[in-house]
């Protein structure tokens, strides 16, 4: 299965950065919450990645390009010629597709660029600024079980996100709320799951996945939903970044669970 992250937009939120680099090319701890991101997937066996360019989409591809001279150590030998040798080569299981999906193209508009790469099949979907701890065998194995047409992973952060109405008798989206109305309500955490037929919902590159597609998959009852109850960050704001930075140099991040044990 197939991993299709969005990595295209402004992150003006965090502009103190992001008017230098896309907001997935951010570091955390070093690397790039991006790569945060994939490591997570490969953790759990995925490991062929469609990633969704646009914004400064060049330094996504220039990362990719020059892997193994960020995660190695290099010597250069200009005195015969000018050789390069690659020390401690850091080698990843990872298939990785980049594609320039336009700088305006909306986060809907975004994925359908990507259905040729897809296969036909298929496939997950997050965002490229926000790590978890989510279980993603249980998230497919939900996604399975309920024959929907995509399903969304929910969290409850309390506070600043839009709500999602939960109908916990078939465990389905029935609906959205702009606004958070008090502690307790759930949120869309982003780790989707998805089958082929979602290109159907999306018109083309000015459609938001979170608006129509989604709204029209939850009032066909067509659209799942996968409770977490653990960890979920996302990093909109220096704020949020200055905080996985702490977790991460404490030793004590949830999200990294590519070490075999959760947090190390």
């Amino acid at each position: 299965m197939k991993a299709v992250i969005l990595a295209g937009g402004y992150g003006t939120r965090i502009s103190e950065e992001s008017h230098l680099r896309p907001k997935p090319m951010i570091e955390i701890g070093g690397a790039p919450i991006l790569w945060h991101i994939m490591k997570y997937y490969s953790h759990h066996g995925i490991n062929d990645f469609i990633i969704c360019c646009g914004y400064k989409g060049h330094m996504v591809k220039e990362y990719f390009a020059d892997y193994y001279l960020h995660r190695s150590d290099v010597t250069f030998d200009f005195s015969n010629g000018g050789g390069m040798t690659v020390h401690n080569n850091v080698a990843e299981p990872w298939r990785v597709t980049l594609v320039d999906t336009g700088l305006n193209t909306q986060t809907g508009g975004r994925i359908k660029q990507v259905r040729k790469y897809t296969d036909g099949k298929r496939f997950l979907m997050t965002y490229g600024d926000g790590v978890s701890d989510i279980n993603l065998r249980e998230l497919i194995e939900t996604h399975d079980k309920s024959g929907k047409t995509a399903t969304l992973s929910a969290i409850q952060p309390g506070g600043r996100f839009g709500m999602l109405d939960i109908n916990d008798r078939d465990g389905t989206i029935a609906g959205f709320h702009e606004k958070a109305r008090g502690d307790g309500g759930w949120i869309n955490a982003g780790f989707m799951v998805m089958e082929p037929e979602v290109f159907d919902y999306i018109e083309g590159d000015d459609t938001q996945l979170e608006l129509e597609p989604l709204q029209l998959l939850s009032s066909g009852g067509k659209l799942g939903v996968y409770k977490h109850t653990g960890f979920w960050q996302c990093m909109d704001t220096q704020r949020d970044k200055i905080l996985l930075e702490g977790l991460w140099e404490s030793g004590n991040a949830p999200w990294r669970v590519w070490d075999g044990v959760e947090g190390g």
